[in-house]
């Protein structure tokens, strides 16, 4: 990079703005304050058919103060961290908090919640990476790519490195910090025959830069991914069977989350409202998060209002057993906080594994889904409806690729359909599952 980055000068500088910001507003007659900081430093590079085509060298920093004056709310925030902007922000911040109505459920989360155990989760992984280096790893990507016979043009190669600090604090004496990196390295490629050309990608992310699998692999994976689309034709209409590749299974993760997330729930805009307790998946089903587990992508000892965070189960044998609440949104429900200010951490698959042969003998006749396009979920009804793309399944083997063609169900439906989990765990993001296999969705095809 450019310019160094000092974490942990920007860790005691940070904590200093914090302080800073709690004791003025206290000063200024707010009745509780909260504060978070954080700066982030990173290098982009982009390649493309071996020539350079973008280098980005980011450094962002923002402060942002919500005071409560009873229980009346204002926030405001800054780019700036120096103390006239930190005083001008908390002066913003208390004027709006005065002329704001009160809140019943506004207010911070409570003291007897807030985090005493903070351990080094081994998030912070500095890569002293030059720009010509990161650009070279790139290139090394893209040509391993488009060496493989077959393949047409590219569309990039791209490797984003990136550190930064977070600082939380708040007037019950909490303040947590944390460091923490990101590393990744990107390649999509094209191929084409006389049907047309078809694209597709591989990547790989980690927090630890040794932990990234080589340039050369991820090249050679984008290049057997995309040359696996060719020849791509449109299934028949009627209600099959579908296979979610693990990329878009978390994804369907992700819409349940949502769906348990407090938020949606208090507003009474989920398909999940008052079904704690209730049969959503099969028993052998169930889902957790580990905020705590070491090295990995998302964890934290607090979440973003200071609560300590801790394994929360989901879903226990197949049914709702907890939603995933803030402070804010616990009240609004009368509940209490789950730790989950800033959303889940780690979640993980508590379930049995099936290879993903014996998934497509399971399914005999069906579409495994490769890829999905549009945004037709509905988080009210829980109705489930995207454009996709992947292979036809026959006698529990892939015929042919398959494209220009819509998946629907409703998720309530998917989520009781699973039939089986594969063991080709996708470990890059935040949610680790395999594969899911839904006994049936409705096709539109030709």
């Amino acid at each position: 990079m450019a310019q160094a980055f000092d974490a942990a000068a920007q860790q005691v500088l940070l904590t200093q703005r914090a302080e800073e910001a709690l004791a003025l507003a206290k000063k200024l007659g707010a009745d509780a304050a909260e504060v978070g900081a954080s700066v982030d430093q990173g290098l982009g590079v982009s390649v493309r058919l071996g020539e350079v085509e973008t280098v980005e060298l980011s450094r962002d920093q923002g402060i942002a103060i919500t005071l409560y004056v009873g229980q009346r709310k204002g926030s405001a925030s800054s780019t700036d961290a120096s103390s006239a902007s930190i005083k001008a922000t908390v002066e913003k911040a208390l004027a709006i908090a005065r002329y704001t109505g009160e809140d019943p459920a506004a207010g911070l989360a409570d003291a007897a919640l807030m985090a005493t155990d903070l351990p080094d989760l081994k998030v912070h992984y500095p890569w002293a990476l030059t720009t010509d280096e990161a650009i070279d790893l790139a290139l090394a990507c893209e040509k391993a790519g488009r060496d493989v016979a077959g393949i047409h043009q590219s569309e990039s190669a791209s490797l984003s490195s990136g550190e930064g600090v977070r600082v939380y604090a708040n007037s019950h004496g909490f303040l947590g910090t944390q460091k923490g990196s990101s590393h990744s390295l990107s390649c999509m490629l094209i191929a084409q025959d006389e049907k047309g050309m078809q694209r597709d990608y591989d990547y790989t992310s980690a927090r630890n830069p040794a932990m990234l699998r080589d340039p050369e692999e991820v090249g050679r994976e984008a290049a057997s991914r995309t040359l696996r689309r060719l020849g791509a034709q449109r299934p028949p209409t009627g209600t099959f069977p579908v296979l979610f590749d693990p990329s878009l299974s978390s994804g369907l993760i992700g819409h349940l989350m949502g769906a348990l997330a407090g938020g949606a729930l208090y507003r009474e805009s989920s398909f999940l409202c008052d079904r704690l307790g209730s049969s959503l998946f099969p028993n052998w089903f169930g889902l957790e998060e580990r905020p705590m587990e070491v090295g990995a992508s998302a964890s934290s000892p607090f979440d973003a209002e200071g609560v300590q965070t801790r394994n929360n189960r989901f879903i226990e044998q197949g049914t709702v057993a907890s939603y995933m609440l803030s402070a804010y949104s616990a009240r609004r429900l009368g509940m209490q906080s789950t730790g989950n200010a800033g959303g889940a951490r780690n979640l993980r698959l508590l379930a049995p594994l099936t290879s993903r042969d014996d998934l497509l003998k399971q399914m005999g006749r069906g579409i495994w889904v490769t890829e999905l396009m549009g945004q037709g979920v509905n988080g009210v009804t829980g109705d489930y409806s995207r454009g996709a793309a992947g292979f036809w399944i026959e006698n529990g083997e892939v015929q042919h690729p398959v494209e220009e063609f819509t998946i629907a169900s409703n998720l309530n439906s998917m989520f009781a359909g699973l039939v089986a989990v594969g063991d080709d765990t996708d470990t890059r993001g935040s949610i680790h599952t395999g594969s899911w296999l839904i006994d049936a969705m409705t096709i539109a095809g030709s």
